[in-house]
C-alpha cells in the first residue's frame, strides 16, 4: 500500500512535469527556502488580488470561505467541483504570480474523480490542491460530526492525486486528514505518514488540539520527516491553539493558513455598513476609503496603462487649405432663390422667441489673447461645431497642440471637497468618459483648452465643468 520510492531524500518527487505551471514551480521554490510561509485564505478573485497586493508569497483558497461567499451556504459539501475550480481560475486571473492552493475537498467522488479534479485545478493555474479523507458530504474540520473513510480508501485518494501529477498535471498535492477529530491522534499520525509515502508534497492534520499534538505531528520520522507540514489556525474559536508564525516555525511547521480572517472581517464590515445605511448614514471615509482607492484596489490603473498600449490615434483635423463653401440655396418653381424650409423655420423660430442664443466657439482665433485660466463651461453650452462653421483662420494645425499621453480626471463634491473619482485617462480616450457630463462634448472642450493654453507651465486645472448633483469635474495635464 505504501510507496516510499516516490519521495527522494530531498523530498523531491523523481518524475515531475517541469515548466508547465509557473505558480507550482514558485511554490516548490518557496518550500525549499528558509522561513515559514503565511497563507491567508481567499474566497474570490478580489480577496486573492488583495493578498498579493499586501505582499504575501502564497495564498490558500478556503472551501469554508468560498462556500460562504459563492453560495451563501455552509461548508457542508454543498459547493461543487465546477464552482470551486471556477473561483480558483478567477483568483489566478486576478493575480500576477501568486501561488494559490485550492481546496479540493474529497476530490468529489472516487479515485477517478480525484484525478479529474487534480487535472482541472492544475489547468486553472492553481499551484496546489488539498485532498482530504472525509466521508462525503464533508464539512469544516472544526465542526461536529466528523467521519473519515477507511485507511485504504484514504491512501488511494492521495495515490490517485499523485498519479495525476506524475501524468502531467503540474500541481502540488496537499494531503489532509480529519482523523484527529473523527478517530484519534494516533490514527491521524498513521495516515499522514502513509500520505507522505504515497507521494504527497505537503501533509496536514486538521483540528489538532494542543501544542503537544502539533509537536508530535512535526516530529514524525521516515518519509513524513522530509515532507513540509501545514498548520491551520481557525480564527475566532477553533480547536487548534493560536500561535505566532515564529512559534509554529520553531515547532517544525513550514506553512500556516488563516481560513477566516478575510471573510470574517468582510462580513462584519458589511453588517456595520448596512446598519448605518438603514438610518441614512454612509460609511465614513476612513472606513470606506476614497473612490480613487477603490479603483486602485480593483485594478483601474493597470487597466488604463495596458489599454493605452492599444490606443488608436485620433484622426487628423481638417487642413486649413480645405475650401469651405456655403451649401447651395434651392430655387423656387419660378426660378427665385429662397432659403430652405429648415432655414426659414429656424429664422422664424429665432425671431419669435427673442434674441438667438450664443453658441460658444470651439476653436479660438489666433488674434484673440491666450487665456491662462481653466476653461469653465455649462453643460448645455457645448456642442460639436460643424466643420463648415469654423473659420480657416481660427483652425490650428495639428502640430500646434502639445498633447500629453494622459489626463488626470477628478470629480469633487463641491460642498465638502471630497474627491469622488480620480483616475488617469489616455489622451486618445477622452471620448470614452463623455458620460460623466451628459450634454457636454468633453473631448472638444479639452481640445479647446489645449489650444488656449500658454507655453508656460500651469499646475491648475485645464478644464472645470459642473458635473451635476453639486459635483465639479476637473481635467489636469499629466
Amino acid at each position: 500500500m505504501r510507496r516510499s520510492m516516490r519521495v527522494s531524500s530531498t523530498g523531491e518527487h523523481s518524475q515531475r512535469p517541469q515548466g508547465s505551471n509557473p505558480r507550482a514551480a514558485a511554490l516548490r521554490l518557496l518550500l525549499k527556502q528558509q522561513g515559514i510561509l503565511q497563507a491567508p485564505c481567499c474566497h474570490d478573485a478580489l480577496s486573492a488580488r488583495l493578498i498579493e497586493r499586501a505582499g504575501f508569497k502564497v495564498a490558500f483558497m478556503s472551501g469554508f470561505a468560498t462556500s460562504g461567499s459563492r453560495l451563501g451556504a455552509p461548508d457542508a459539501g454543498l459547493i461543487s467541483y465546477a464552482e470551486m475550480v471556477d473561483v480558483g481560475r478567477s483568483a489566478v486571473e486576478a493575480t500576477k504570480s501568486l501561488p494559490i492552493i485550492g481546496d479540493g475537498d474529497t476530490g468529489y467522488g472516487n479515485a477517478m474523480n480525484v484525478k479529474r479534479t487534480v487535472r482541472g485545478y492544475a489547468q486553472a493555474g492553481l499551484a496546489g490542491i488539498l485532498i482530504e479523507d472525509q466521508v462525503a458530504p464533508k464539512s469544516c474540520g472544526h465542526v461536529k460530526g466528523k467521519r473519515v473513510v477507511g485507511r485504504h480508501e484514504a491512501v488511494a485518494r492521495i495515490r490517485a492525486a499523485v498519479d495525476a501529477r506524475e501524468e502531467g498535471a503540474d500541481i502540488l498535492i496537499v494531503a489532509r486528514t480529519d482523523a484527529r477529530q473523527a478517530v484519534s491522534l494516533e490514527e491521524a499520525l498513521w495516515r499522514v505518514e502513509a500520505f507522505a509515502e504515497a507521494g504527497a508534497d505537503i501533509i496536514f492534520i486538521d483540528a489538532l488540539e494542543s501544542e503537544e499534538e502539533m509537536r508530535q505531528f512535526c516530529w514524525l520520522r521516515g518519509s513524513a520527516a522530509r515532507v513540509p507540514k501545514m498548520a491551520s489556525l481557525l480564527e475566532g474559536g477553533g480547536k487548534t491553539p493560536m500561535m505566532s508564525p515564529s512559534e509554529l516555525q520553531s515547532i517544525g511547521f513550514k506553512m500556516v493558513a488563516y481560513p477566516l480572517s478575510l471573510l470574517g472581517v468582510s462580513i462584519r464590515a458589511m453588517e456595520l455598513a448596512l446598519t448605518g445605511l438603514k438610518t441614512g448614514k454612509v460609511p465614513e471615509p476612513s472606513q470606506l476609503g476614497s473612490f480613487a482607492e477603490i479603483q486602485e484596489a480593483v485594478g483601474f490603473p493597470e487597466y488604463y496603462a495596458e489599454e493605452a498600449r492599444y490606443a488608436v490615434p485620433q484622426e487628423q483635423p481638417m487642413s486649413t487649405s480645405t475650401q469651405v463653401s456655403d451649401p447651395p440655396v434651392p430655387k423656387s418653381s419660378k426660378g427665385e432663390n429662397r432659403p430652405s424650409t429648415a432655414a426659414a423655420d429656424s429664422a422664424s423660430a429665432s425671431s419669435s422667441s427673442g434674441p438667438a442664443r450664443r453658441t460658444p466657439e470651439v476653436f479660438i482665433s489666433p488674434s484673440q489673447p491666450k487665456v491662462q485660466q481653466p476653461v469653465v463651461v455649462e453643460p448645455d453650452e457645448v456642442r460639436e461645431q460643424p466643420t463648415s462653421l469654423v473659420s480657416k483662420a481660427s483652425q490650428p494645425k495639428a502640430e500646434d497642440i502639445n498633447r500629453p499621453k494622459f489626463f488626470l480626471v477628478r470629480i469633487t463634491e463641491t460642498a465638502t471637497g471630497v474627491v469622488k473619482l480620480e483616475t488617469r485617462i489616455p489622451s486618445n480616450f477622452m471620448a470614452g468618459v463623455a458620460a460623466l457630463v451628459p450634454g457636454v462634448n468633453l473631448e472638444s472642450v479639452v481640445e479647446r483648452a489645449l489650444r488656449e493654453r500658454t507655453q508656460a507651465s500651469d499646475s491648475g486645472a485645464l478644464v472645470e465643468i459642473p458635473a451635476g448633483s453639486g459635483d465639479l469635474l476637473q481635467v489636469f495635464l499629466e
